[in-house]
């Protein structure tokens, strides 16, 4: 019994039967009525208070019971009462305990005898029930009578916790209590299965004070609505939004359908599922219907019971369904199927699996509802929803509700699979177009790291390490701004521009400025693709490529670097035998601004110097300034100047990065500068006099002895005359021979340099000419060959190689 409930009163008659019949509790209303005592009685089975002969109540269904018994007088008579049994909890939670009440009394309350009741009665439009000041009923009508299933003349005199052992007739009499009190009406709101209702209804209880002509409150009158369309179609609107709210808030497809398997439970369904249909090529569309039987992949599901109908399929399993289940019906008829146990509908599908069928025999599953996901034409599988713990089976409404929800789940796991498709894409695209490794050269070791985005998807960042003449190298790092394949194709021409541009050996600032006219012609082809080619954007202005980008060439003889950048983060720089530093170079303005000048620095690396080329993504804070994470950039660096490359990368992407998700992509190159020893390069100094070539071929000659390359003296002192002539014939003094040798790639190099700034250019000779033909030769006999302008003038150069070297 609850603290609330007045046990001991002398009004009615009640007791406390246990499970196994004994009579645990004897009010003094029990003992007025028949005239034992509660130390007679308590502990005894309840049963021996039947009158001789009187037959015994039926066993109680549900959680109440009602009827006439005839029980035994102390003095040896017959009490002939009607009872009015319900299921208490116990105070250990339990609900094994009976309460029996017995009203006192009998016979039909006539309302004109009572001018309370009659008030209620022509006051009240719907189920009424009239309770005194101590909350006593002292009469209800027919339609109160019918709601509670209980016969009008016997109630009087009950109070609401009598009239049943649910929460809500206690939460009843408490909000009854308040109204005596405050003299205010309150509204209560409960579910319930009324008497002969086959659904659980929702009920609306109006609680009123009833006053008396001085206005004092003599009274409550409650009055019973039935208002379950209106909560359905509240609880219906209440799923949508929630779904709206709760389904797609990510772009990953089996995340999605989950979400609608939760939403759904227990709102909706007691089980829900999501299979997908399988694809042969998951990159394109399903145009065709399915065809039977139909294989699908669970990807997600929920039930109220866990570990019950989930052990049916596990999550990535696919599953083939007959043309008798409903999840192929509904795929081929295109629309939402509902199919009961009671019916029939699953006999056929059941028949063929005995473990499903045995499963919903032992959750007592009735219902089944089939909703096909469809999203822009394109159908991508099916939602079930199954019931076992809701009484009702699916109604017009529910399979409307399922297929608003289940709709707008199509659509977000329909964006979530194509962002899928174009993210891996996009990541197959970048592989092919980012370089696979980096080239091993004489100038530099590299180790690089790349990570792209784990939500926006594959960004614009890019990097490259490119071999150049001289034994040179130019190093590079950009990044294009956005996400997607966009930024990617973008990516990739800027990319090839470089490369192009460093080919032919421009400086640094020279090679931004090239960059950026790139980058404005990329810019206005944009803004144009929606304007017939006017190339003007939809307001007047131009489109926008946003890109940033660093360049720097080094070289291993005379080890100097050349930097410039256009908006792009500085290097980070660690000397062989100093901290690390961020070096202080001219921003430059970013890429597409147009007639702006970029600058470019020189610096003279010591041997062994270390160079970090990164992406903003490396380095940008929350709130997106990348001065935030430079300070821990120079020092997780700052120990790698000796170390290996690879691990300095990784330490670095542990201390910056850590195991959470980026917004951006983040790329890291670092290079370690190398020397080359000047035993490896030898110049000479040559006359304007065609007469004194002879001479340096055999300085050349002696040069290639001292290096054991006599192999090569052919080809190398043909290549140095037909140079050096051509210098002396249409360059302009002074003029300079150097050779390189690169001993570990076995290659020489072969340059001379002039004051002129006219590139030479290979031309074939006609068979009747004189000349013309010294360029053509060179070609033929060198691995590669080319020009580079430089400050002085420029250099024509010739690379031999690889050589095989004699033993010393």
């Amino acid at each position: 019994m609850r603290p609330d409930d007045p046990f001991d009163d002398p009004v009615t008659a009640r007791a406390v039967i246990a499970a196994d019949g004994t009579l645990v509790r004897w009010n003094e209303g029990a003992r007025l009525l028949l005239g034992h005592s509660a130390e007679e009685v308590v502990g005894r089975p309840a049963a021996d208070l039947l009158a001789a002969g009187a037959a015994p109540p039926p066993p109680p269904s549900g959680t109440r019971w009602n009827g006439t018994l005839a029980l035994r007088h102390q003095n040896g008579g017959t009490v002939t009462v009607w009872v009015l049994a319900h299921r208490v909890r116990r105070e250990d939670g339990g609900t094994g305990d009976w309460l029996a009440v017995t009203p006192l009394g009998s016979g039909k309350s006539d309302p004109a005898e009572d001018p309370l009741l009659r008030a209620a009665m022509y006051q009240s439009p719907c189920a009424t029930a009239v309770f005194d000041r101590d909350l006593r009923l002292r009469g209800v009508n027919d339609a109160m009578a019918a709601l509670l299933g209980l016969p009008a003349h016997q109630l009087r005199g009950l109070r609401p916790t009598e009239l049943g052992g649910r929460p809500r007739y206690f939460e009843l009499e408490r909000h009854m209590s308040q109204v005596l009190r405050s003299g205010r009406g309150h509204d209560m709101q409960t579910r319930a299965r009324a008497c002969g209702a086959g659904r659980t209804q929702a009920w609306l209880a109006r609680i009123a004070p009833l006053t008396d002509d001085g206005g004092r409150v003599t009274g409550v009158c409650v009055t019973a609505h039935d208002f379950t369309e209106q909560y359905s179609s509240r609880a219906r609107l209440q799923l949508v939004n929630e779904a709206s709210i709760r389904i797609g808030t990510t772009l990953d497809v089996t995340r999605t359908a989950q979400e609608l398997a939760e939403v759904c439970v227990p709102a909706l369904a007691d089980f829900v599922s999501v299979d997908m249909l399988e694809q042969n090529d998951p990159g394109a569309d399903a145009t065709d219907p399915p065809t039977l039987p139909v294989a699908l992949r669970r990807v997600a599901h929920r039930s109220h019971d866990p570990g019950g109908f989930e052990s049916i399929a596990d999550p990535d399993e696919v599953i083939v369904y007959p043309a008798t289940a409903p999840q192929a019906d509904s795929l081929i008829a295109g629309h939402s199927v509902v199919a009961s146990v009671p019916s029939g509908d699953l006999n056929p599908w059941l028949a063929a699996d005995e473990t499903r069928a045995r499963q919903v025999r032992e959750l007592g599953v009735h219902s089944i509802l089939s909703v096909p996901l469809q999203a822009r034409g394109t159908t991508l599988g099916v939602a079930v929803f199954t019931r076992f713990r809701h009484p009702e089976p699916f109604t017009h409404d529910d399979v409307l509700l399922a297929e608003e929800v289940t709709a707008r789940a199509a659509v977000c796991i329909d964006n979530a699979r194509r962002y899928s498709r174009e993210r891996e894409t996009t990541r197959t695209l970048r592989r092919s177009l980012l370089p696979r490794g980096l080239p091993r050269t004489a100038a530099v070791d590299s180790a690089y790291r790349y990570l792209p985005a784990a939500r926006s998807g594959v960004g614009g960042d890019w990097f490259d390490v490119i071999p150049l003449s001289g034994m040179r190298v130019a190093i590079v790092v950009g990044d294009v701004a956005g996400h997607g394949i966009q930024a990617s194709a973008t990516m990739s021409r800027l990319r090839t521009a470089v490369r192009t541009l460093a080919d032919i050996d421009l400086a640094p600032d020279e090679l931004l400025t090239h960059v950026d006219d790139l980058v404005l012609h990329l810019a206005h082809e944009s803004a144009g693709d929606g304007d017939g080619g006017r190339g003007e954007a939809a307001d007047g202005g131009r489109g926008e490529v946003g890109a940033t980008c660093l360049y720097a060439v080094y070289d291993p003889v005379s080890r100097r670097c050349t930097l410039a950048r256009a908006g792009h983060p500085p290097p980070v720089l660690v000397p062989p035998d100093g901290p690390a530093r961020v070096l202080d170079l001219p921003s430059g303005p970013p890429l597409g601004l147009g007639g702006l000048p970029f600058e470019s620095v020189e610096l003279e690396l010591s041997e062994g110097t270390l160079l970090a080329f990164y992406t903003d993504g490396l380095t940008e804070g929350p709130a997106g300034a990348p001065e935030t994470g430079r300070p821990t950039l120079t020092d997780a660096l700052s120990n790698a100047a000796s170390g290996s490359l690879d691990e300095a990368c990784d330490r670095v992407l542990n201390t910056l990065l850590g195991p959470g998700s980026r917004t951006e992509d983040a790329a890291l190159l670092l290079t370690r500068t190398r020397g080359l020893p000047s035993s490896q390069v030898a110049t000479w100094d040559i006359p304007a006099d065609p007469a004194l070539v002879s001479p340096v071929r055999k300085q050349v000659l002696d040069q290639l002895d001292v290096w054991s390359l006599t192999e090569t003296s052919f080809t190398a002192e043909l290549v140095v005359s037909e140079l050096v002539t051509n210098a002396i014939r249409y360059g302009a003094p002074p003029i300079r021979l150097r050779l390189i040798c690169d001993a570990a790639t076995a290659t020489l190099i072969c340059e001379v340099s002039d004051t002129s700034h006219t590139a030479p250019h290979l031309r074939r000779a006609k068979t009747w000419d004189e000349g013309g033909r010294g360029l053509l030769l060179v070609a033929q006999l060198t691995q590669r060959w080319g020009s580079r302008h430089t400050t002085e003038g420029k250099t024509i150069w010739a690379e031999l190689g690889p050589l095989e070297q004699e033993e010393p």
